[in-house]
């Protein structure tokens, strides 16, 4: 199988119905699946591109919150 960050190599059905989508997107593993949707929100959303970038530099310059001191143990 192709690895995740490979998309020349991942292969797309055309003419699929909803039902075999959502049943192919089941038999995927986490993983792929997660690449799939955020791949999808990159595509579909410049905004949710925006934030990714932002949350990169914000992490790169320091500017994080830890869990524990949000939430506490």
């Amino acid at each position: 199988m192709a690895e995740v960050g490979d998309l020349s190599r991942i292969r797309i059905k055309i003419g699929l119905s909803v039902e075999d989508l959502i049943s192919a997107i089941k038999e995927m593993s986490e993983e792929y699946r997660e690449f799939l949707v955020e791949n999808l929100l990159a595509a579909a959303s410049p905004e949710y591109l925006g934030s990714i970038e932002e949350a990169r530099g914000d992490y790169k310059e320091g500017r994080i919150t830890l869990h524990d001191e949000l939430f506490g143990r």
